[in-house]
């Protein structure tokens, strides 16, 4: 099978691994305090398998193999590791009785069945947050907002990384920009839809 991945020919790491491993974990530790505060989160742990029969687990693309297996103690009943907290996050929502206007967040581990390369890997860290929001937020201003403050996050998070270790030259633009589909195809009448939208990426930073 051919090697997936690789790594650029003149790729040189920034810091060694162990700095490496301090800067993950101060990253990760200054993101979840931004983001809480900023989108008015509270902190659950989630779930790494649920029962297969509750629906909970989200099949993604409906073609990934959900990792399953059974549990001893409870016989006719078959887990499966969560490959998206989706839907779970939503139950969560519900069950714990959030209020209007707050919402949850969690660090999750799981496994997929991904063909794996330099961007995708059968282990998966990632944050998952949702929160409770009224029927009339439902438009593209209130998701503006958020997009902002999810970018400040970031933003916030990587000033301060940067400050603790200066050989990260990594940059993020103040603000962040946003565009229409309508638009990008007005502005890039000769790219393709995925071309036009790295075209604006790389023109605002």
């Amino acid at each position: 099978m051919e090697n997936t991945h690789f790594l650029p020919p003149h790729y040189r790491p920034k810091l060694d691994l162990y700095h490496t491993q301090l800067a993950i974990k101060q990253a990760k530790d200054d993101f979840e305090d931004e983001l809480a505060a900023l989108l008015h989160l509270s902190r659950v742990s989630a779930p790494l398998f649920v029962d297969k029969a509750t629906g909970l687990n989200d099949d993604l693309n409906g073609v990934e193999r959900p990792v399953e297996f059974d549990i001893k103690e409870q016989p006719g009943i078959a887990v499966q590791v969560v490959q998206s907290l989706a839907k779970w996050k939503r139950y969560a929502l519900g069950r714990y009785g959030y209020p209007v206007g707050q919402g949850l967040y969690t660090d999750m581990n799981a496994i997929r069945d991904e063909i794996t390369d330099n961007f995708h890997s059968i282990y998966v860290d990632q944050w998952d947050w949702e929160k409770v929001i009224r029927r009339e937020d439902r438009n593209p201003e209130f998701l503006k907002d958020t997009v902002r403050s999810i970018h400040r996050a970031l933003y916030n998070t990587l000033k301060r990384l940067r400050a603790s270790f200066p050989e990260i030259e990594v940059e993020l633009p103040e603000e962040v920009a946003f565009i229409d589909t309508t638009e990008l195809e007005a502005r890039y009448p000769d790219l393709s839809p995925a071309a036009r939208e790295e075209a604006f990426v790389r023109e605002h930073g």
